[in-house]
């Protein structure tokens, strides 16, 4: 297979762990003998300095033009602790997802068997957990409108909105991964107080029986956030709104005792991306310390979204034979052990394709 691949290493640690999942990559190419061409562009902090837009125009024609994305991570301290800044790096992630589409955020939350005992949660409690989070990612209160503050600033407000079509599009998304997992959906909302709540409960009862094979259970998102906590083990997919799931998928990622593990995509109509769900990690840049197994596991989903199992599963089993070899970074080294560094876990990872 032949495939356009659209790098945007983007801040921080971005660029070293993109480069350590292209590593793999490349193994990967030799290996089952693909081609694999990759167009670097620019986003986030290093975009607004390039060009003053988080986001440029020339970035969004390279995705376009590109099968899949790969993205590494967004941030800078220097607008971080601005709060006049009237044009930050998250401004670019926004927009991206909202000008290609990407209405869907799918975080894969499975806990490593030699990594339980890391989780901050009893290991009896977090092992056997692998659920799902399906998370809407371009409606809601991130991009509802009138949004803003008071002539006099002492008044701010937001505006949720949702429609039956964002709705809709996302639980059937939901459902179908589903009937490709455990059969199990829980559909998390505020419906007992949020007009857009009761909204998502009713079309998602209106389209259950299109899919009988698939039990649905309702929970709200308070709920959900202790469930999560003191029964991972319970979920298998997760589908709920932009907010909710922002908050859910970061609360979920702790269980598995490391973010430097964890991948997501966020998939539309025709391009996808992939990117680990850290952030950029600023104080790690240039160090060759920060763990890319996120981006490299981010680059296994990208390939099983192409269809590609086998190139995935064998990322899969590399980063497994790392993790149980102990080549590790400084997050998940065992006190006493070697501790070893970004590019020699990519280079072990690709070794082990």
């Amino acid at each position: 297979m032949e495939l356009k691949i659209a790098l945007l290493p983007g801040d921080g640690i971005g660029p070293e762990i993109v480069g350590e999942a292209v590593k793999v990559l490349n193994s990967v190419a030799a290996k089952f003998g693909h081609t694999f061409n990759y167009t670097k562009a620019l986003v986030g902090a290093c975009a607004i300095d390039a060009t003053g837009d988080p986001y440029p125009a020339e970035t969004h024609a390279v995705c376009q033009a590109s099968d899949v994305v790969l993205f590494g991570a967004i941030g800078d301290p220097k607008y971080d602790n601005n709060p006049t800044a009237k044009v930050r790096p998250e401004q670019g992630l926004l927009r991206m997802r909202k000008s290609l589409g990407l209405y869907a955020n799918l975080r894969p939350l499975a806990v490593f068997d030699s990594l339980a005992e890391r989780s901050p949660l009893k290991t009896e409690i977090v092992k056997g957990a692998d659920f799902l989070c399906v998370r809407e990612l371009t409606g809601g209160m991130y991009f509802g409108r009138p949004q803003g503050r008071s002539e006099d600033g002492n008044t701010a407000y937001d505006t949720c909105v949702y429609t039956r079509e964002e709705v809709e599009r996302i639980l059937k998304l939901a459902f179908e991964l589903a009937q490709k997992r455990r059969k199990q959906l829980t559909v998390v909302d505020k419906a007992n107080v949020i007009a857009t709540s009761r909204l998502w409960r009713q079309i998602a009862k209106e389209m259950a029986p299109n899919y009988p094979d698939v039990t649905v259970e309702f929970m709200f998102v308070d709920n959900a956030a202790m469930q999560i906590i003191q029964r991972p083990t319970h979920f298998d997919v997760i589908v709920t709104e932009n907010l909710f799931g922002d908050i859910l998928t970061d609360e979920s990622s702790v269980i598995s005792g490391s973010l430097g593990m964890l991948p997501s995509a966020s998939v539309g109509a025709k391009v996808a991306l992939f990117e680990p769900i850290h952030g950029s990690y600023p104080q790690a840049a240039g160090k060759n310390i920060a763990n890319p197994m996120a981006t490299i596991l981010s680059a296994a989903m990208m390939l099983e979204h192409v269809g590609l199992d086998k190139e995935g599963k064998a990322i899969r089993d590399a980063v497994n034979k790392a993790i149980e070899a102990g080549v590790v970074t400084e997050d998940l080294a065992d006190a006493g052990a070697k501790v070893y560094s970004t590019t020699e876990v990519g280079d072990y990872v690709a070794a082990a394709i």
